[in-house]
Parts: structure tokens; sequence; C-alpha cells
């Protein structure tokens, strides 16, 4: 009976429900794309740390992030993390920005990634064309397809120039987004070198430590020891670089400031409508009460109005937000969307219609039933 008079309040006046089910399907779409690009972008700015397999990072001090890694190491910090108690190997990883001179003419920043596969710290993402043995041919590199027209090229077998370098694209990864808009070139260590012949040095070396071994101390030992580096956990490198991009930017305040906004828009929106459908009704809820009613079945009611228009706003929401979500995965900055996501704004949804109902039970609690007998 709840459910059945709930509904006929809801469908009694059509133009407020839609009204409603707009407000929350404008919050869900909303706060779906926003915290959809947050997630995307925290995806862009940590996927080749994720990607490591690194249990410690060895970083210039001050290092911002994985593109932003600062003054170069020398192999003088190599010999002397390999002396240290627990480890088991330190990979060199060059990321450098460079010039990449497009073949019919202009040019565009790239990110260089130097890295030796073979050696099991970092390879290229997601390879889709191509393999690691075409990488290590002659003047090969890997990039993502999303920017080809960016690069000025077509796909594998196109040259083009980085520095004073002459490249040529032998394989191509599928996906791999960059938050600072400049591309990932994977290549080899030697080539990555062999592009910025004014060092020998690298920019990260990735550690990775014995079987058993104790992070903490590895890494507490590895700091003594290097006194012109710093040694970061997988995590802490991690949580650094999402906070350089998406903080000091501003850009992740922006995303969750928009999510913030939208919540509060629906709930705003969604009360009104609710209060007004709830005014217009006092006189049935009066003789409900009159007939004996309990202020909590008219309150379930109420609550009922408003989890039948959670439900139906949430779904025309979602279909929609997915629906950008497809239509972005080949943008410069993807949505994404997961399970933990989509339950959250469902629990959002309720619990916004929820706190929305709130003003039409205040307005119910003070119906006097002997208005009935007024009229």
């Amino acid at each position: 009976m709840i459910l059945t008079l709930a509904f006929r309040n809801l469908f009694h006046d059509r133009i407020r429900l839609a009204v409603t089910l707009v407000g929350i399907l404008f919050s869900i779409v909303l706060v779906a794309v926003q915290l959809g690009l947050y997630l995307g972008a925290s995806n862009m700015i940590t996927a080749n740390i994720d990607a490591a397999k690194a249990d410690l990072w060895i970083t210039v001090f001050g290092a911002k992030s994985f593109e932003d890694g600062g003054m170069l190491l020398t192999p003088r910090e190599r010999h002397q993390a390999l002396a240290t108690p627990g480890v088991k190997a330190v990979i060199p990883l060059i990321v450098r920005f460079a010039e990449w001179r497009k073949p019919e003419g202009g040019s565009t920043r790239v990110v260089i990634v130097g890295t030796d596969a073979e050696d099991g710290g970092l390879a290229p993402i997601n390879l889709v064309d191509g393999t690691w043995e075409d990488i290590k041919a002659p003047e090969a590199v890997a990039i993502d397809r999303t920017y080809f027209n960016e690069l000025g090229i077509k796909g594998i077998g196109d040259t083009a120039q980085v520095m004073n370098s002459r490249i040529r694209v032998r394989a191509l990864t599928d996906g791999v987004r960059s938050f600072v808009q400049s591309p990932y070139t994977y290549t080899t260590l030697n080539r990555a070198r062999s592009i910025f012949p004014d060092s020998d040095g690298v920019t990260f070396y990735l550690v990775q430590t014995q079987p058993g071994a104790n992070i903490e101390k590895v890494r507490q030992d590895l700091q003594g020891r290097l006194e012109g580096a710093e040694v970061l956990t997988q995590a802490e490198f991690r949580d650094r670089s999402l906070k350089q991009w998406l903080f000091r930017t501003g850009a992740g305040v922006a995303f969750i400031g928009g999510a913030l906004l939208g919540s509060l828009v629906g709930t705003v929106i969604v009360a009104q409508t609710l209060y007004s459908s709830t005014k217009d009704h006092l006189g049935e809820f009066a003789t409900l009460r009159a007939l004996g009613s309990s202020s909590g079945y008219i309150h379930r009611v109420i609550l009922a109005q408003a989890g039948i228009s959670a439900v139906v706003g949430y779904a025309l929401g979602i279909s929609i937000a997915l629906t950008i979500l497809v239509l972005s995965r080949n943008t410069a900055l993807p949505m994404v969307m997961t399970p933990g996501l989509a339950f959250w704004l469902f629990a959002l949804t309720v619990g916004m219609c929820a706190i929305s109902a709130l003003s039409a039970i205040v307005k119910v609690t003070k119906i006097d039933p002997a208005t009935v007998f007024s009229k």
C-alpha cells in the first residue's frame, strides 16, 4: 500500500515528476563525469609508475612526478645502491621531455621514456602493434596511436626527428595517454641516451629488493648511503605525482568541486519538488491521519516517493554517463567508471533523495487531522 500510494503521488503530476527526475539526472551525470575524469586523470598520471616493477624509486631531491624528475642521477648512485644489503637489482630509467619535429613541418613536445624491458623494470604499456624486439631495432620507438595527428604521422614505418636524432615508429600502444599532453615515446635506454648526448645520467633508478627483505629497512639504508638522492616507495612516488598534477595545478580541486556542486544542485531541486508534492497532498495525508494512520506510515510514504525517484533518476543518469564514457574513450582525457564509483553514485542518489525528503516530512508532521473536518 505504501508503494502504491507513493507511485500515485509521484505520477499524479507528471510535469513535477519530470522536474524531479531531471534534477537527479543532472546531478548524477555531472558527478559521474567529474569523478570519472578525476579517475581518468589519476590513471594517466600513475600508469607508468604502477606498471613499473620496483619496490623503491631513487630520484633526485624534489622530483615532483614521473615526467618531472628534475636533474639527472649518475652511475655512482647505482653502484652505491647495488652495494646495499637486500637490494636485488637497480634498473636505470630515463624520462625527459624532448622536441618532436614533424615530417611535414612544425614540432611538439614528447616525453622520452628510455628503458630496457628485458631488465624487468618498466616495459611499454599496452603494446598492441609491434613487440619489444621491434623497439630494439635501429632508430625505433613506440608511441600511442591516439597521438597520430599531434605527432604528424600515420602509423608504423613513419619517421620523424627527436632533438637531433632520426627515429622511426616501430610499435604502437593503445590508450596510454599523458596528462601533460606530451605523448609518451618509448625506446631503449641507449637510444634515449643518444637523443640526449649532454649527459650519461638517468632520471630514476628502479630498485628491486631481495625476496623477504624488509623494504623499509632497505629504504633507510639506501637513504643513508645516497646523500644526493631521495629514496621513495612506489606508493610515495605515486602519491607525490598525483599531488603535483591534480592538486598543485588545481585540476583535481576543479573535478571534486564540480562533483560537489552537482550533488548540491540535485539535492535542492529534488527537495523543492518533493516539498511541493507533499504540500499539494496535505489534504490526503490529513485524511490518513484522521483515519488512524501513524506519522511513521506517512513518513514511509514520502521516503518511498524519494526512493522511487532515486532509482528511476539513477537509471536514467547512469545510462547517459555511460554513453559519455564511451564517447570519451578516444579523447585526450577519457572518463573512467569503476564498479565502486557506480555503487557510490547510487548511494549518493539515495542519500540525496532521502535528505530531500526531510523537508516534506517536516511539513507533514505539522498536519492537524482536524483540518479534514473543517472543509
